[in-house]
């Protein structure tokens, strides 16, 4: 090619303007706010690596400043259950929580924070990354004008801490316990008197024994809010929360006003969060159920096999009862369980053996 015409057709089209659109579209910056349900200063679900605020500093730096998001701890801007509405409202644009918190407006949203005697940390995200389960979210929550993603994860938590040991399934009777979820309503039929209650107010009414038992998450969140100290016999099985998945709530037209790319940052800060939250639990929560164990005086257990027994029975029953009651709840029930079976076949072949080999 002629090189004064390469030249001169070089210049005509760098004379040539993009289309406005395209440059105010690319060039708009945004300024968010995010509220959360757990307090100032809470490891994984407000500060550290994998948490909200976190999240809040990936996204800003991916984006090279063009969405900054300004968080709000519980209390700092709302109060700590209220995010939904804040969120729907367009009062805010994101919360963190957890979305078993807003069963009581949408049933079906229990089964994305967890289900008992579900999936484990890699079933969970197997089931919403490539098993159909964001499209449901999305099914769920688009009518309410808002969007989820999942943003974090603990894996397996701790059945939780008794004043008193648990030996048979009659000693739940007439408990007062801070479970929420799907296995608060497991524990009620066995009479349990099941009480909602934000992480922050746990331990006070533990201590003063307005509640008799408390389940929060494991040994380094349990111990940093000192429930050692109000009660000494700590279970495990996993059974009620066998992985717990964080909910990043956004409203719908915040989402839909972000640039594709934008988007992307968001959706692929949240998944890095979700990982690193995860792996930041297995690598603290050892030492600290040593430390409760050998400094505190605690005494951590199983949960003798007729109790685990008798709670898988009863949450088929519940889980069945709810989702019969609303046909939201039945599909995405459905949609859980027959993945759940799926994996299970996967994970006796696989998982099982390993853990199963000898010490």
């Amino acid at each position: 090619m002629d090189r004064r015409k390469f030249l001169a057709t070089g210049a005509t089209l760098a004379a040539v303007p993009l289309a406005a659109p395209s440059v105010a579209r690319a060039q708009t910056s945004f300024n968010w706010k995010m509220t959360n349900a757990y307090g100032p200063g809470s490891p994984f679900y407000v500060e550290g690596p994998g948490s909200p605020t976190d999240f809040c500093k990936k996204v800003e730096a991916m984006s090279d400043g063009r969405l900054k998001i300004q968080h709000f701890a519980a209390g700092e801007l709302i109060p700590a259950l209220e995010g939904f509405d804040a969120v729907r409202s367009g009062a805010v644009e994101m919360n963190a929580a957890n979305s078993y918190f807003w069963a009581g407006k949408i049933p079906a949203a229990q089964y994305f924070t967890t289900v008992p005697f579900g999936l484990n940390f890699q079933g969970m995200n197997a089931w919403l990354y490539h098993g159909g389960g964001m499209d449901l979210w999305d099914e769920l929550y688009a009518p309410l004008g808002l969007k989820a993603l999942p943003m974090g994860n603990t894996g397996v938590q701790m059945t939780g801490w008794f004043r008193k040991p648990i030996e048979s399934v009659a000693d739940f009777k007439d408990l007062k316990m801070r479970i929420p979820g799907l296995a608060g309503k497991v524990y009620a039929k066995l009479g349990v008197d099941v009480k909602l209650l934000p992480g922050g107010e746990i331990f006070p009414a533990l201590e003063r024994g307005v509640i008799d038992a408390a389940e929060f998450v494991g040994p380094y969140q349990d111990r940093r809010l000192g429930l050692q100290n109000a009660a000494k016999y700590y279970y495990t099985t996993g059974w009620h929360e066998p992985s717990n998945v964080t909910e990043l709530l956004i409203g719908k037209a915040a989402w839909d006003s972000l640039p594709a790319d934008l988007q992307a940052i968001v959706s692929t800060a949240a998944m890095a969060c979700n990982l690193e939250s995860h792996t930041w639990c297995e690598a603290n929560n050892a030492a600290a159920l040593k430390d409760l164990v050998e400094n505190s005086g605690v005494i951590a257990n199983v949960l003798p096999d007729e109790v685990v027994a008798e709670l898988r029975r009863v949450t088929e029953e519940v889980l069945a009862e709810g989702a019969a009651a609303d046909p939201a709840t039945q599909k995405i029930h459905d949609a859980f369980m027959a993945f759940r079976a799926e994996h299970r076949d996967w994970a006796a072949v696989s998982e099982k053996p390993y853990h199963n080999l000898p010490a």
